[in-house]
Formats: structure tokens, sequence, C-alpha cells
């Protein structure tokens, strides 16, 4: 076993019960190794209440008050977004275990939980840096963490009437969006909600950002993408006056007349990759390419 000791802080999914089998499997596995475990406080309390598992010796943490050499996130992809909220700047590498089915960000099933942490002992691992979007208001200040590893959709509220989102590119003004919403994403998110719109995929690590809308009231207007580069402007109407802001699905009511200022994010968010793990086979996959469905 390698002399060296690794920390890991863990972060968990605390709607997903009956787990607790996988979740002993991976604290077992980073224990045999001598590793040192921090555990978000609010996953401890799931797991010791709900789940009965001891975790009473483990350290814990809040929010983002934490240092370690790696993250790792117990769930699905929603639960890494979640990560990445907590994990912000610090550069720390996420490694994504699923409890479910295998996804684009977390793609480590349990089971082979242990072999991962083999390969990350020995060095055997690639880590992908992905970008994010950070989200400015001239208004009322952005609710929690303003950036978004996926995406972020402006989209009105509840059963109200479509809204106005006058959107520009740098300095030039592009069009005026008449729809249930817009979706800003970035490469990684070009799978997520952007895709269910008609969105294209686009491979990450692509430099562009992605703007598609939501059932927008004339068929000319399409999806686009532009340079992630350049800052987009977007100014919202609404009969409702108000609107939403979801940030990698975190909600915010903003007033009508908020212009919302988008740009690449200034540091990138660091995922682990286990080797053999490839985008390309990942994406056929998910998306069940190739696959005969015929009876």
């Amino acid at each position: 076993m390698s002399q060296t000791r690794l920390t890991f802080a863990l972060f968990g999914n605390i709607y997903q019960h009956e787990k607790s089998a996988a979740v002993r499997q991976v604290l077992a596995c980073l224990d045999e190794r001598g590793a040192h475990i921090l555990i978000e406080e609010e996953y401890c309390d799931f797991l010791r209440c709900s789940e009965l598992i001891d975790v009473d010796s483990i350290e814990t943490f809040n929010d983002s008050s934490f240092e370690a050499d790696f993250a790792i996130s117990m769930g699905g992809d929603g639960t890494l977004l979640k990560t990445a909220s907590q994990v912000r700047e610090k550069q720390i590498p996420i490694l994504g275990v699923n409890m479910g089915r295998l996804g684009f960000l977390a793609d480590v099933s349990a089971k082979d939980f242990p072999q991962t942490i083999d390969a990350l002992y020995r060095g055997d691992y690639s880590v992908e840096s992905r970008a994010l979007i950070r989200v400015e208001s001239d208004g009322e200040p952005i609710d929690g963490y303003p950036f978004a590893l996926n995406d972020v959709a402006i989209l009105k509220r509840d059963t109200a009437s479509m809204i106005t989102i006058r959107a520009s590119i740098g300095d030039d003004y592009l069009t005026t969006y008449q729809a249930d919403g817009l979706i800003v994403s970035t490469p990684t998110g070009s799978t997520a909600y952007s895709l269910s719109n008609g969105g294209p995929i686009i491979v990450p690590g692509t430099g562009v950002l992605l703007l598609t809308p939501v059932a927008p009231h004339s068929l000319n207007v399409r999806p686009i993408v532009i340079p992630d580069s350049a800052e987009i402007a977007l100014t919202v109407s609404s009969r409702s006056h108000t609107f939403l802001v979801a940030i990698d699905g975190r909600s915010s009511k903003m007033p009508e007349g908020t212009t919302l200022r988008l740009a690449r994010a200034p540091y990138l968010l660091k995922v682990v990759k286990r080797p053999g793990v490839r985008y390309f086979s990942t994406l056929r996959e998910k998306m069940m390419w190739g696959a005969d469905t015929r009876g």
C-alpha cells in the first residue's frame, strides 16, 4: 500500500435511500488505504440517521470550509453539480461515484470504486478541466453560488405567458427571444436541459457557449454557438413582472427589467477520469446510439 496519505472530502445525495451497502464499501475502501476522510455535515447526518451508518468518528465540514486532495461525489450527475458548487475555485479534483446508472460526470460505479482508488494512489488517472458560466445581475443580487457547470436557464414562472429576452453578444445585439425561456450552457451542459430542447451536443473542452431557446414563439429561432470569450447580456420582460433564473437547477426569482450578464468563469472545475474511460464511449452508451430497438 502507498505510504502517501490522501485526504478525501465526501459529498452525497441525501434523498437517495437504500444505498448504505455501497456507502459502507466506499468508506471501508478508503479506511483500508489509511485515507483521511471528511464528510459534508448534512450528508453525514443523513448517513447516521437514515442509513444507520457509524460515522461518529469521521470529521465533518460545512459548505466550502474544507481542504482535500480529492472530492468524492456519491450520487449522480446532479450530486456532482452540488459538489461543484462547494468545491468552487479550490481546484480540488472531483471523483463522481454513481449510485444508479452511470452519468456523463459521475461515471464510476460503486463496484469499480476500489480499482479506481488504487489507480488514484498509483497516479494512474487523468483530470479533465471543465468551464463554468459566471452570472451577474445589474439589479438584485443572485442568491447562492453564481456559477454553473451545466447551464443557466432564464424561464417564465409557473403558467405565466411567454417572457421576452433581449440578447446581446458583447457589443452586438443578437435578437429578442419570445419564448418560455432561454438556456445558456457550457459544453458539459449541452447533454442536459439544452439537449431536450433541441440543442446540439458539444464535446467538453470546446471553447464555446450555447444558447438554446425553450419553446420559442417563432420557428425561425434556433440554437446558436458562440465563443466563450464573449459576454452575453440578457434583459428580461414578463407579464407577471418576474421570471426565474436557474443556475444548475438552483432557482431564484428576479424582477422583470433585470439585465443578466453571463461569461466564462475565471477558473475551471477539475473532474477525475479513471483509466480507459472515453467521452465518446460514454456518449454512445447514454444516447443508445447503435442499439437496435426493433423487436
